[in-house]
């Protein structure tokens, strides 16, 4: 097992962490609430909710004392395929959606991401 673990983190790996395969990842989903707003928390905890309602694997970070920069950095070395972020635009109903991989962001209404994520 360990082998397999060592070339899936040798194959699977960038300057700043893991990336997983989807496949091998040990969550589908990494949400990450940020700021100082509680209204992105609720939104993080109610997003969280639904994806794991809808079969997800998620990872929640709903660490308050720490920077969004720390918790960004902390989900590139843990490689979780797909980061959903909330934060800037949780008044507005809009999360941003990280592929780890490619390093693409969008921006998603929380309408539209289960859909978006298939």
């Amino acid at each position: 097992m360990t082998r397999i673990l060592a070339a899936v983190a040798e194959e699977y790996a960038d300057d700043k962490g893991l990336i997983w395969p989807k496949e091998v990842a040990p969550f589908d989903l990494h949400v990450i609430a940020t700021g100082r707003d509680q209204v992105a928390y609720e939104l993080a905890e109610k997003v969280s909710k639904q994806l794991e309602d809808a079969r997800f694997d998620v990872l929640y970070d709903d660490r308050p004392k720490v920077s969004p920069g720390v918790k960004f950095g902390d989900a590139e070395l843990l490689g979780v395929p797909t980061i959903v972020i909330v934060g800037r635009g949780a008044a507005d109903g809009i999360v941003e959606l990280w592929d780890r991989r490619s390093g693409e962001r969008s921006e998603v209404p929380v309408a539209e991401l289960l859909s978006r994520l298939g």
